[in-house]
């Protein structure tokens, strides 16, 4: 079966970032206040009462009272007991639809049980982990290589985070280079050398704190969708210490957050063979999400490197790696390296490539391709953000909407287009000033839509999957409505 990828037709990416620069220009558009009041008296206080019991007892003893930066819920985090297709269910036993999806990795919908039944049948033989080596790492290996056209090799990791981490060594190995430059605002883990520009282009170390700024010496960023500032940078490093690698999300910053120009991969990938440094490609959340083949096959791009993570596991622990190029892939060889003619990279992981996490993988992988669910979620994607699109102008609303198949942006305040870029007037306070009162509102919208039935990532980011209908889509988008309708212009305070 030909499986198709989740775009059908790409955005018009400066007409959405002329969208976005309007919004935050705006005054902000939120949940009006006797609304959301009306949300934690009736919703959050009634229904959600062993939620919050339980929040309340891990607080004492988990720092937040949670464990995952996705799970910032105001009024306080939920707790979900049940995860089935497109539905999660909480402790009170409420439903709501799924566009979380545990960030992006579940493309057929969570806990499918096609995929738990092999998982079953490994935990009652072998057990979650060894140690040693298991037939589905390689089976789990050559899948990935069968799809992903750049891939030759691949190198289980324990998280997306470590995946990156491990490309910059092998970039650094490679190329006998020292500078890294990634694309400003996107998130490549948490690593110390990545914590750089990250969220805000142009915030550089700002956000970083617990980092040495001595660390970042090597690391530099460039403003997203501008071939003209990494050329520069690229040109520049020249005279200190070269480009090992460039690094970026490909359809951009923050899972596309801030959109790219459909051939501007196509420019990064050429500016790289001109000054001979490594592409890396972030496909944490495209790869599998947009397509079999990658972000890479859908723009037609030939990345050096490839940083893999929830999805190569099934949405089970254990969940990232490295894949590339043979000339490179073979800095990391595992083992005893005897007779090796160059040095290796040392990356480790107890329970990277576990029996458990490449059979989930392997089979998730399977499933999607046989039912072509990239393709289907990607369907799903776009019906849901027509749908948002005509609710906004329903309402006459500044927001935004836009998608990259089943990975849908829905900004209501525009927290995430801040920059320090030269052509825009912000400095860091302004910045930090303004997305913080933004970020507020969006957890207030959040709320709003969990009290509705609609679980989002932050408020801002929706994942479609393979497991959602029609019918399901047109059902969250009049949950939708129903937040919608209770929006109105933030209130001054010095009213």
């Amino acid at each position: 079966m030909e499986n198709r990828y989740a775009i059908t037709n790409y955005h018009d990416a400066a007409a959405v970032t002329k969208e976005l620069d309007e919004l935050i220009k705006k005054p902000i558009y939120t949940i009006r206040t006797e609304a959301l009041k009306a949300y934690e008296d009736e919703y959050y206080a009634k229904k959600c009462t062993q939620s919050k019991a339980m929040i309340d007892k891990a607080s004492k003893v988990i720092p937040g009272g949670v464990q995952h930066n996705l799970a910032f819920n105001y009024p306080f985090p939920l707790v979900f007991t049940k995860a089935e297709g497109a539905y999660l269910y909480d402790l009170d036993g409420n439903r709501y639809f799924d566009f979380l999806q545990a960030g992006g990795p579940t493309v057929l919908g969570s806990n499918p049980p096609e995929v738990r039944q092999k998982v079953i049948e490994l935990l009652n033989t072998c057990g979650p982990s060894t140690g040693l080596f298991h037939a589905y790492e390689y089976k789990l290996a050559e899948q990935i290589r069968e799809n992903i056209k750049t891939v030759e090799m691949f190198r289980m990791l324990g998280s997306g985070t470590e995946g990156c981490m491990a490309a910059i060594r092998v970039a650094r190995l490679a190329t006998k280079k020292k500078n890294i430059i990634k694309m400003g605002g996107a998130y490549h883990g948490w690593s110390d050398q990545l914590a750089y520009g990250i969220r805000v282009p142009g915030s550089k170390w700002t956000q970083a704190s617990g980092v040495p700024r001595f660390v970042f010496k090597h690391t530099q960023e460039f403003f997203p969708n501008d071939l003209n500032d990494l050329e520069k940078k690229l040109k520049k490093n020249r005279l200190n210490g070269g480009t090992a690698a460039v690094m970026i999300e490909p359809i951009g910053p923050e899972s596309g957050t801030r959109p790219l120009d459909y051939n501007f991969n196509k420019g990064v990938e050429a500016l790289c063979r001109k000054y001979g440094a490594l592409l890396i490609f972030d496909e944490v959340v495209t790869a599998f999400r947009i397509g079999m083949g990658g972000a890479q096959g859908y723009f037609d791009v030939s990345p050096d490197l490839t940083v893999f993570g929830k999805v190569v596991a099934g949405g089970y622990p254990g969940a990232g790696g490295l894949g590339g190029k043979k000339e490179y892939m073979q800095y990391l060889s595992a083992g005893i390296a005897g007779g090796s003619k160059h040095k290796k990279a040392l990356i480790g992981g107890t329970m990277a490539a576990n029996p458990l996490s490449c059979v989930a993988g392997y089979y998730m992988l399977d499933e999607m391709q046989k039912r072509d669910a990239c393709y289907t979620a990607g369907i799903m994607g776009d019906r849901l953000t027509q749908g948002l699109k005509a609710l906004i102008s329903k309402y006459n609303l500044p927001f935004v909407v836009f998608n990259q198949g089943s990975n849908c942006h829905l900004e209501t305040v525009g927290t995430m287009h801040f920059s320090t870029n030269w052509k825009k007037p912000w400095t860091i306070p302004d910045i930090l000033r303004a997305t913080s009162e933004r970020k507020k509102e969006m957890e207030h919208m959040g709320a709003a839509y969990m009290a509705e039935g609609l679980v989002t990532l932050a408020g801002s980011r929706l994942y479609a999957s393979a497991a959602y209908t029609e019918e399901m889509i047109d059902q969250a988008l009049e949950c939708f409505d129903r937040v919608f309708a209770n929006v109105g212009i933030k209130e001054s305070k010095n009213k």
